[in-house]
């Protein structure tokens, strides 16, 4: 599905990562594995350390402290936002929805609307949709969009396919009416039939997390998890996004009427080096210009990896210039989007820590 969004822009990036530093050898023990092959698999992935919550540290605490980083530099206003939308699959509870938890916790006007989206590797792209379809509104001006995941909580310290690659953070994206008429191109796609690629089994209604549900279980690969535990099928992911993300990007390229090399950044949700670097090769573009460097510094916290890519690579930049830039994400749902947009001369694009 090809979407076209008109006279949007965002005006700002933060990204909010837990401060506590996880080294990927701190870890091996866990694996059931030899110290040569989980050395080696540091090296063809690009693993080195990742940022993880303590325990008790929640979604809404990394956004309310985002937030309150911007209100107390005086870089956006309570009284300004319209809504606040919160892209997360790590809710704090079934209901209510973790949005009105922040908005409550700010003491935000009731004027607003809070919305909760279940979302993860392409939810920057959808969150960032659903901004621009609220800014419609006349009464609309200003969208708060919050994306930010704790999956290190349901990651099995002893699942060598998954802990590893795995972070927590939080992102506040600034989207407002733009002054100046521009477009934005984008597309999606989903395909539920493959949905159990990437799932947490247990914890829904469906089947509720039970004492036979924390049981581990070692899988072929000698990998130990629970039906608690995040289950990524690491080669169908790899499958799935050399098949599908180059024919999306091309249709994108060719919708714009945009030529590859046209744009200055393709950035891309960060499963891990070795997948990207092998996309940017499929795609004919330049590895310096689609950045693969968020797992081996922080860990991929789902759609949290692609503003973490921006505030890390080009913060400054997209402060003082503009830059034409390629967004995707990929992955659980399965779902697929990307998104060109022009962006910079932004009031704030930076990473800080919680």
């Amino acid at each position: 599905m090809n979407l076209i969004f008109k006279n949007k822009v965002i005006t700002g990036i933060l990204t909010v990562l837990p401060a506590n530093e996880v080294k990927f050898e701190d870890e091996m023990e866990n694996y059931n594995f030899s110290l040569a092959k989980s050395l080696k698999l540091k090296m063809a992935m690009g693993y080195d350390k990742h940022r993880i919550v303590n325990d008790g540290v929640n979604v809404s605490d990394l956004c309310i402290h985002g937030l309150n980083h911007l209100f107390e530099n005086e870089l956006l206003k309570k009284e300004d936002i319209d809504a606040l939308i919160l892209v997360t699959q790590s809710p704090e509870y079934f209901m209510p929805p973790t949005s009105n938890v922040i908005q409550g916790k700010l003491g935000l006007k009731q004027d607003m609307i809070c919305m909760d989206i279940n979302q993860g590797c392409a939810g920057f792209e959808i969150g960032l949709y659903q901004a621009f379809m609220l800014l419609d509104q006349a009464e609309i001006k200003k969208v708060v969009l919050l994306n930010a995941d704790l999956l290190s909580q349901k990651v099995s310290k002893r699942d060598r396919n998954s802990n590893p690659l795995i972070g927590d953070g939080a992102s506040v994206t600034i989207v407002e009416k733009s002054e100046i008429a521009n477009t934005i191109y984008a597309n999606i796609k989903m395909d539920g039939s493959a949905f159990d690629t990437l799932i947490i089994p247990a914890g829904g209604f469906k089947t509720p997390s039970t004492p036979e549900t924390g049981v581990m279980v070692e899988d072929a690969a000698g990998n130990f998890r629970s039906l608690d535990n995040l289950v990524m099928k690491g080669d169908d992911v790899f499958n799935f996004v050399q098949r599908e993300v180059p024919p999306m990007i091309e249709q994108l390229l060719e919708k714009a009427q945009i030529k590859k090399e046209e744009v200055d950044f393709y950035m891309f949700h960060q499963p891990n080096k070795f997948m990207l670097n092998k996309l940017a090769d499929k795609l004919e573009i330049p590895r310096d210009k689609m950045p693969s460097n968020v797992v081996e510094n922080f860990g991929n916290a789902s759609g949290v990896s692609i503003p973490t890519a921006i505030t890390y690579n080009l913060g400054e930049r997209l402060v003082h210039e503009s830059l034409l830039i390629c967004l995707a994400g990929f992955g659980v749902g399965l779902t697929w989007a990307s998104m060109l947009v022009k962006m910079g001369n932004m009031k704030f694009c930076k990473l800080i820590n919680f």
